[in-house]
């Protein structure tokens, strides 16, 4: 378990709290931060772009000359790529995207994540964001005193806090998110990671692994009593039996007729 001071408003240590190994010192893959990070980076594209093709640009339909005798190329519309202010042929279009990504390897990436930032003394434990005020001035002496040297920090907390939300959205390079909202992008981003004691209890217990399954009840099945010898059994009453039809008689067949 790694061991971590936890920090009041004020700076000071005001206790610690064991983070487990398999989420906060675990083995860091860069090929997986670069791959969600891919995913991620995609997945915030606009994908509005769009020119016009031959038949959306402005302009007439009509041939332009005959085909044939006057000995310049032959021409169709006026439209035509080749043209000034003809159409974009195999223009972009609008779409998106996005593509799925595993969940494990997202899950994976923010595990790489938080144990760099551990590794790198990143990562701060706070006791709790209980601002007296929302004001941005106070909250930046606030952050100053947890660490004055960081300019860009990622907030994450747990319950809904209007006061840290009003304080922190207006401050440059300060991020505030839910544990369930977390991105290794932001991880990545930010150089200053601030979990609240809450927030890294719940990463904690939603990133490692999964508690074994309870033990199945086992059920023991007594023997059955021993059966009764059977009763003689009375012996059955005769049944009639239908009387068999007597086969049908069969006649000779008849002798064939000589020639005459």
């Amino acid at each position: 378990m790694a061991i971590v001071d936890i920090k009041n408003l004020e700076g000071k240590n005001v206790g610690q709290i064991d983070l487990p190994d398999a989420v906060f010192r675990a083995k860091v893959n860069p090929n997986l931060l670069h791959e969600t990070v891919r995913w991620y980076q995609a997945s915030q594209r606009a994908g509005t772009h769009k020119t016009k093709g031959r038949g959306e640009v402005s302009g007439s339909g009509k041939k332009l000359w005959k085909q044939k005798g006057t000995g310049r190329a032959r021409v169709g519309s006026i439209r035509s790529s080749i043209w000034r202010k003809g159409g974009t042929v195999h223009g972009p279009v609008p779409r998106s995207y996005a593509y799925n990504l595993p969940r494990k390897m997202i899950l994976g990436a923010l595990r790489s994540a938080l144990s760099a930032k551990l590794a790198d003394e990143k990562l701060t434990v706070v006791d709790a964001w209980q601002l007296e005020s929302h004001k941005t001035k106070p909250f930046r002496a606030t952050l100053d005193r947890l660490d004055s040297a960081t300019k860009t920090m990622l907030l994450v907390e747990v319950q809904a806090n209007r006061n840290l939300e009003l304080a922190s959205r207006n401050l440059e390079g300060v991020k505030l998110v839910a544990p369930h909202a977390l991105q290794p992008y932001d991880l990545l981003r930010h150089d200053r990671l601030f979990l609240s004691k809450d927030a890294a209890v719940r990463l904690g217990e939603t990133l490692g692994p999964r508690s074994a399954a309870p033990a199945a009840d086992v059920v023991t099945i007594e023997p059955a009593p021993a059966a009764e010898a059977p009763k003689a059994a009375k012996p059955a009453a005769k049944t009639k039996k239908a009387p068999a039809k007597k086969a049908a008689a069969k006649k000779p067949a008849p002798k064939a007729k000589g020639k005459k």
